[in-house]
Order: C-alpha cells, then structure tokens, then sequence
C-alpha cells in the first residue's frame, strides 16, 4: 500500500502525488468499506479517486539510481522498426508497448519512432501521424517520470538525456 506523499505511476496518467488515502466520503457511490487513493496526477489538472485494491496498473516511480541506469542503457537498447502496412496491427503493437508499464519498453517506442522518421525523411516523406502520437505519448509518460526522478524540469529531460549520453562516449 502507497502512503500519502508518495509518487506513484498509475495507469497511463503517469506520476501522481498519493495526497490522501481513507475513505471518500464525498464520492457518490464509493463504498465506504474501502479504501482510496486521492491521485494528484503530476502533468495534468484534476483529482483522482482509486480503491487502493484498483485494478489499474499502479507501481512507485523509479529511483533516481534506476533512472540514471536506464539512460546510460538507452545506446543498447534496440528499437526495432515495425514496417507492415495495417495501422491496426501497428497501433495494437504501440498499445502493448505501453501495457508493459516498463520505462524500457517506452524508450523502444521512441527510438523505433525516430528511426521510422529518418527513414521517412530520407525518403522525402512525412512522419506518419500514428507514429507521431505514440512516440508523444511515450515521450510524456518517460519524461514525466524521469523529471520527477530527477527533479528537472520536464521540458529539460531531453537534453539532461543527451548529456549524460554524451559526458559517457
């Protein structure tokens, strides 16, 4: 069971601040035998109410070491580019990427994502749309993590990303 304060991934909102747990009294329809999390999602506006025995994927967010780890990692680790023409087959392969709840799996995404883009690039054609919006996804829930984890700013993970890259070549 998480503790108030403690910051969390729950589902694909990505990192929230436990603010509360007890039973919402306010809720219509709560059962009142159970427990809730109160979730404040981290990069998005709103309260979530979840049982603390919710059947939505919920874990603690990495440590700092773990983070560090995984972007030392990121040169070896393959994004394997899908190809096939059926965008359903396509979009089910991205969802299950994120079924994993695995930070790795997201970094797979995302540079899968990018090689698909050169490609598209050297050929003289545009990104494709589903993949822009699955490597967005990806982007947001990794980064969001990984600035919580860090204690930067979002919009600087990126860049935090390719110095340490870099400082390690």
């Amino acid at each position: 069971m998480f503790q108030e304060g403690d910051m969390i991934i729950y589902g694909n909102t990505g990192v929230c601040r436990v603010e509360q747990v007890g039973h919402p009294d306010h809720i219509k329809g709560a059962d009142g035998n159970k427990l809730y999390y109160t979730l404040a999602p981290v990069y998005q506006a709103g309260v979530i109410y979840a049982p603390i025995d919710t059947p939505v994927f919920t874990r603690p967010i990495l440590t700092r070491q773990a983070a560090e780890e995984l972007i030392a990692k990121i040169p070896s680790i393959r994004g394997e580019i899908y190809d096939g023409r059926n965008q359903r087959v396509l979009s089910d392969s991205y969802r299950a990427c994120f079924d994993t709840h695995q930070c790795e799996t997201l970094v797979q995404l995302i540079k899968m994502v990018h090689s698909k883009n050169a490609v598209c690039q050297k050929n003289g054609k545009k990104p494709a749309q589903l993949d822009q919006r699955y490597r967005k996804r990806a982007e947001d829930l990794l980064y969001g993590e990984f600035a919580v984890v860090l204690g930067i700013a979002r919009e600087d993970v990126e860049r935090y990303i390719t110095d340490r890259l870099e400082q390690a070549s």
